[in-house]
């Protein structure tokens, strides 16, 4: 007889380990209509919130601000999907690195914060296309946003990828979303097509089931067509609105639930060419401890900006087209660079007031370093890049082709044709319909003539002989987030006139911009003598050292006038030194090599270089251009934090 087999260790506890552990069927997010309030796990609970985008942080940056944002009293975040930062191709997928949407949210549950997810499809956030794919205007004929069947295969494919990821993070199956958001505003987009919304609403519940509490949010203009029967309706406004008479329109919506501000503006966004946006900490403060007081549930957008490395950045139409900076600091309690600032203190005094708050410091502003001057070299103008840059060769066509046309989603692309014809006296280049989209870089045989921009400058006066290059190199300054039913192609849209004649025959060089500076560059396989002077776009770099451990830092370019960023082959984002309001771009100290080695800083210069080509790093940043201070530059002083490589693949 074979002897008995010990019992199992785990065997034995397991059953114990089952009853201590909280249980998924016990748990619950509910509306309480009875007595106006939520319900959360059967007991009454106001979320006071924040707004985060994991899309605009380095990821190994995600946890000191969501830990910073549970130290302020918050109790959940409230956070975007952006749809083209995770699929960058219809049916290619991305959620690695800083893409990783289940990473941030166990970061979210490691800082006991609950979720409020918003996977859109249209997000707004100020991003790139409000966050939809530029690839879906390779259809020119499609109607974002509504029930157009092109659309809405795109959309349903999507979410049959991105929900089920999201599913086991819904509260009642033991994860930490508490809440989901079906579209965003879309009372303000105006199509008003309810179709559409119940066609999300319905794919939802069919992916997620019936326990989770789906939500809409609209301004007061927009709750007419931006609210759907079966999605609780939730509004947003911010400080400087009449609370009293908001919350009324929500009433009309819901006579009975929770109050929810799902966005109360903590500040504002910037626009290039447009005085810094704040609000003012009274404000800010006596509006949250009004709607508090209420018993409201409230999400402050932002609590902590952020940056739109790279091309992210998207654009509003208000009368003519306004891109939005590459800070997103937003005037937010937590600033850019993930420091506290007096009105975060302010609004953890006002939460303090109705719930409590963890005990303990928040932790202190962190490092920053000052470096420079920097003198910068010429690595050539553009155009000598323009094999590497567009290995594949160009496209021809007739009449110019968009970017859309020729699948470049961002950045940059060259338009090239010949002249026909002598043109011995200035003669006008212009482009009809406001068809630059968004500003030409325009050269002949090389040399730069000027710019033509969106609804800013639509001529120039060119002369040339008969063969010379006419090229036009296009920027993409972000596509359309907000404020326009129509799909924002880019590129030339129409065929430019020079006087009185069309031209044709053109040659497109789609660029890989960021390609080159990463790979191309750092091996040196350009061995072309320097030209003597500039003319046009322009790459400019140097490396420097930084000999201790380093910091956070803000680079300055005083004089440069228009371009594009990278450090370590990073594409920071844009600057627009002559423009502003923006000075400074902000440099995350994971992103610098400490200790002695070599880092590298490329800049894309489109117009015009200072006499003196250098950079500087600071300790602060310059968001508005009406600031003025004198700054002393030097070697950082050495700091305590350890160096952590910064994950590149999200920008």
């Amino acid at each position: 007889m074979d002897p008995k087999k010990p019992l199992c260790l785990p065997s034995l506890l397991l059953p114990l380990l089952t009853l201590l552990l909280p249980q998924a069927d016990t748990r619950s997010f509910v509306v309480d209509r009875d007595h106006d309030r939520f319900l959360l796990d059967g007991v009454p609970f106001r979320y006071v919130s924040g707004s985060l985008h994991y899309f605009r942080v380095p990821r190994v940056l995600w946890a000191d601000r969501l830990f910073k944002m549970r130290m302020s009293g918050l109790n959940a975040i409230q956070f975007y999907v952006p749809w083209n930062y995770h699929e960058p191709e219809p049916g290619v997928y991305n959620f690695n690195g800083s893409r990783d949407l289940i990473a941030f949210l166990n970061e979210a549950t490691i800082a006991d914060l609950l979720v409020i997810l918003r996977p859109g499809p249209y997000i707004c956030a100020e991003w790139e296309m409000g966050g939809l794919p530029s690839w879906l205007l390779r259809k020119p004929s499609i109607h974002l946003r509504t029930s157009d069947p092109d659309f809405l295969a795109a959309v349903d494919s999507w979410f049959k990828v991105l929900l089920p990821k999201i599913y086991p993070w819904l509260y009642h199956n033991g994860g930490n979303i508490i809440s989901i958001q079906v579209e965003n505003e879309y009372g303000s987009y105006r199509a008003c097509d309810f179709s559409y919304m119940r066609h999300l609403a319905g794919l939802f519940r069919a992916l997620l089931g019936d326990k989770i509490l789906l939500f809409t949010t609209d301004g007061p203009e927009g709750l007419k067509c931006g609210s759907l029967k079966g999605l609780y309706t939730t509004v947003d406004f911010g400080p400087a609105d009449n609370m009293t008479k908001i919350f009324a329109l929500q009433r009309k919506y819901e006579p009975r639930g929770p109050l929810v501000n799902s966005e109360y503006y903590t500040g504002w966004l910037d626009y290039w060419g447009q005085n810094h946006s704040t609000r003012s900490i009274p404000s800010v403060t006596q509006g949250l401890k009004n709607m508090l007081k209420l018993g409201a549930s409230v999400n402050m957008y932002m609590f902590h900006g952020g940056t739109n490395f790279g091309y992210w950045n998207g654009a509003d139409e208000k009368g003519h087209f306004l891109p939005i900076t590459t800070s997103y600091d937003y005037d937010a309690p937590i600033s850019e660079a993930g420091d506290p600032t007096p009105k975060l203190f302010a609004l953890r005094n006002v939460i303090s007031q109705f719930q409590e708050i963890p005990l303990g410091p928040l932790p202190p502003p962190s490092p920053k370093m000052m470096l420079g001057p920097l003198t910068l070299h010429m690595d050539g103008n553009l155009l000598n890049f323009l094999y590497f840059l567009c290995p594949q060769g160009p496209i021809h066509s007739i009449l110019p082709m968009t970017f859309e046309a020729v699948k470049q989603d961002h950045g940059f692309m060259l338009y090239r044709t010949y002249l026909t014809r002598n043109i011995f006296e200035p003669t006008q280049f212009w482009v009809p319909n406001n068809g630059v989209h968004d500003r030409g870089y325009v050269m002949v045989d090389g040399v730069f003539q000027g710019v033509l921009e969106r609804n800013m400058k639509y001529k120039l006066f060119l002369t040339g002989k008969v063969g010379a290059k006419l090229d036009v190199l296009l920027e993409n300054m972000g596509r359309l987030s907000f404020g326009s039913n129509h799909s924002d192609f880019k590129g030339l849209l129409e065929p430019p006139i020079l006087g009185q004649r069309i031209l044709t025959q053109w040659l497109m060089f789609p660029l890989k911009v960021d390609k080159l500076v990463k790979w191309w560059f750092p091996l040196q396989l350009l061995k072309r003598s320097r030209p003597q002077t500039p003319s046009g776009p322009t790459f400019y770099s140097t490396t420097f050292k930084i000999l201790d451990s380093g910091g956070d830092t803000f680079l300055f370019l005083p004089g440069w006038t228009k371009g594009q960023v990278w450090i370590n082959g990073f594409n920071l984002g844009r600057y627009w030194t002559k423009w502003g309001p923006q000075q400074t771009l902000y440099v995350p100290r994971p992103l610098l090599l400490p200790r002695g080695a070599l880092n590298k800083i490329t800049l894309l210069e489109l117009e015009n270089v200072p006499s003196q080509p250098q950079i500087q790093f600071l300790d602060s940043p310059i968001l508005n251009s009406t600031s003025h201070k004198t700054y002393i530059y030097s070697l950082s002083a050495d700091t305590q934090s350890a160096s952590e490589p910064m994950e590149l693949s999200g920008h």
